[in-house]
């Protein structure tokens, strides 16, 4: 790929939008970009982590699995995003498994390069923080959730989290922009696929939740604050 596209393609990442020509150009000449199919995978959990990944397009799950090969899912991870979040300034592996979901073309870094700039550029390394911050933030709300509220709550605070993370507004509704099974969603939070069904039936009978003709969900999601009030 052409140096200027790779430019480009960097420029739309969030975390670079900022930096001047000459700062972007130390990370072009250190970025390569590679397109991964279908259900590849870009890492597993346990792998030597060396590289840090920038979505350009596509969508990538990033997943943990416990001895017995239970599945977690962590989140659902979309253009403009990056992933690992954790491993910057120290040795170690990648601490869940990214699979790639819908056809993906990403951005890859050395890890130690990346560091190096990192050092050079304060500002980056503020903008990077805050996003491990944040990202920090949702996983104790999500620990929060579960302690403290009920499996059905829990789901609709799954379903709010999804509003924002892999939702699109569309008038009154939101749309989730991710074909999700009853148990992929179940995996998310810890719980049965049947107790995600049942509670999904519940939510669509009070008219929270719908699903529209290519099976997204359709999310009210005002209906849903009222519901967990």
């Amino acid at each position: 790929m052409r140096i200027e596209d790779i430019e480009k393609r960097l420029k739309a990442v969030p975390l670079f939008k900022d930096l001047e020509k000459e700062e972007l150009s130390h990370i072009v000449e250190i970025a390569q970009t590679r397109l991964y199919k279908y259900k590849l995978y870009v890492f597993m959990q346990g792998d030597p982590l060396d590289r840090v990944f920038f979505i350009h397009s596509g969508k990538i799950k990033i997943y943990k699995t416990d001895t017995s090969g239970r599945e977690q899912i962590v989140s659902v991870l979309e253009a403009g995003e990056m992933f690992p979040h954790a491993g910057f300034f120290r040795q170690g592996n990648y601490p869940a498994h990214a699979e790639v979901i819908e056809e993906a073309q990403l951005i890859t870094i050395p890890i130690d390069d990346f560091e190096k700039i990192l050092l050079s550029n304060p500002l980056l390394c503020i903008k990077l923080f805050k996003v491990l911050g944040e990202k920090i933030v949702d996983l104790q709300n999500r620990l929060e959730e579960q302690i403290l509220h009920n499996t059905y709550e829990q789901i609709i605070m799954l379903f709010l989290r999804l509003c924002k993370t892999n939702g699109m507004k569309l008038d009154d509704l939101y749309k989730i922009t991710t074909h999700f099974t009853n148990r992929e969603l179940a995996n998310m939070i810890g719980t049965s696929r049947e107790t995600v069904s049942r509670t999904i039936s519940q939510l669509k009978k009070k008219d929270f939740l719908l699903t529209d003709e290519e099976g997204f969900f359709l999310v009210n999601r005002d209906g849903l604050k009222q519901e967990i009030l």
